[in-house]
Parts: C-alpha cells; sequence; structure tokens
C-alpha cells in the first residue's frame, strides 16, 4: 500500500505507517547525532589528557569543530559567485 513503508529490524521486516516510520527514523538520527558529538567531546578530552602524560604539547587545532551543512552550502554559494 502507498502509505506502508517496509522497515527491516534485524532478519525480519515490519510493515509500518510512512508517517510512524519517518518519526522514528528521525528520532533514531537524533540520537545518533547526539551520542557521535559527545564521543567527539569526550575524546578531545582523553587525546589531551594522554599527550599531558606523555609530556607533549597539546595539539594545535584538535578543538577546532566541523561545519554545518548550512555553512558548507554558504561557503559553496561563496565560491561559485
Amino acid at each position: 500500500p502507498p502509505d506502508k513503508a517496509m522497515v527491516c529490524f534485524g532478519n525480519m521486516f515490519i510493515e509500518l505507517p510512512k508517517a510512524q516510520t519517518r518519526e522514528m527514523l528521525r528520532k533514531d538520527q537524533e540520537q545518533l547525532d547526539e551520542e557521535i558529538s559527545s564521543l567527539r567531546k569526550e575524546l578531545r578530552v582523553k587525546v589531551n589528557r594522554l599527550f599531558e602524560a606523555q609530556g607533549k604539547a597539546e595539539l594545535k587545532g584538535f578543538n577546532l569543530n566541523p561545519m554545518t551543512a548550512e555553512e558548507m552550502k554558504l561557503i559553496n554559494r561563496i565560491l561559485e559567485g
């Protein structure tokens, strides 16, 4: 049916309404984005501790944040025109 979507959970396919499927995917993506962000922040701290324990200087540029998709669009627009 046009208002249903097949979703795979493990080795099982389930037919769910498209709206419900879209909302589940959106929530999953938000949760994954939060976890990735948290892991990146923790990694910075751990790397700094490691370098400190080794008696090395802190990495330069390691605390930079990636550009958002919107920022990249603006940069590309500037470069094109």
